[in-house]
């Protein structure tokens, strides 16, 4: 009976992780903190909530205030009752589009402040309760445009804030599954493909629905032993071996 946290849950990937849960047996998901950083959920997302039976509950938590994550720690503390929480996902980001490359950039330190420090200060706040978890699970959303040896190819997404705020979280899992590895923790970064969601546009390769579940089908075989600090690419059967940029035959991802 997992307990969940994940952020940036008001559209996109973030919303059908949590309608992914939902879908699983009681048994197995007790309890999901959806949060954004809105005051009231996202319409789709109170839906959920509400036909959740109890399962889901909103829990409002902006990534870029330390005051927020340490409020939301606090309510989702006296919701788990002396239970610790299973499963964190830092899911929330931005992908800020550069034309003409890296020197035009003038939005590389908010990209820095959401797609980096963001996740950052969320894990090491909710480390106490972590700590007091099951699985001890923390997974970060990452994508292959984050990574160093295949950044050649990328160069036409006109993302290198993106890109290098990625690579640059793809090292802070590194630290991470590292410094808690002494303790059981499972930690690693993932990259859920080119979705079809406001962020990837309508010419993604894939339904959000379908990144959200070969997300979760890693998260919930996760362990220490096989997926501690690794980047993992999800699978999705006939993507194995596609003509193009992508790819996704549930391999490790080159750093």
């Amino acid at each position: 009976m997992a307990s969940y946290l994940i952020t940036g849950s008001s559209r996109g990937l973030g919303l059908a992780l949590v309608s992914q849960l939902l879908s699983l047996p009681a048994s197995q998901v007790a309890s999901i903190f959806a949060t954004s950083r809105s005051a009231q959920p996202s319409p789709n997302l109170k839906e959920l909530i509400d036909q959740s039976s109890g399962r889901a509950s909103y829990v409002q938590l902006d990534v870029t205030d330390t005051i927020s994550i340490r409020t939301a720690a606090r309510q989702i503390e006296r919701q788990l009752q002396g239970r610790g929480l299973d499963v964190l996902i830092n899911n929330a980001g931005i992908q800020p589009v550069t034309k003409g490359g890296a020197e035009y950039m003038d939005n590389l330190s908010d990209a820095f402040n959401i797609n980096v420090n963001a996740p950052h200060e969320v894990t090491r706040t909710f480390l106490p309760l972590l700590r007091k978890g099951e699985r001890k699970v923390i997974t970060n959303i990452s994508t292959t445009l984050g990574s160093i040896s295949n950044a050649s190819p990328f160069m036409a997404k006109s993302t290198p804030a993106y890109n290098i705020t990625k690579a640059a979280l793809n090292m802070l899992t590194v630290q991470y599954a590292l410094s808690l590895e002494s303790e059981g923790f499972t930690v690693f970064c993932v990259s859920p493909g080119w979705l079809k969601t406001d962020l990837g546009g309508p010419r993604a390769d894939l339904p959000v629905q379908t990144g959200a579940e070969a997300v979760m089908k890693i998260i919930l075989e996760a362990n220490h032993k096989d997926t501690n600090g690794k980047f993992l690419n999800i699978h999705v059967p006939g993507w194995e071996q596609t003509q193009g940029f992508n790819q996704y035959d549930g391999a490790e991802i080159p750093w």
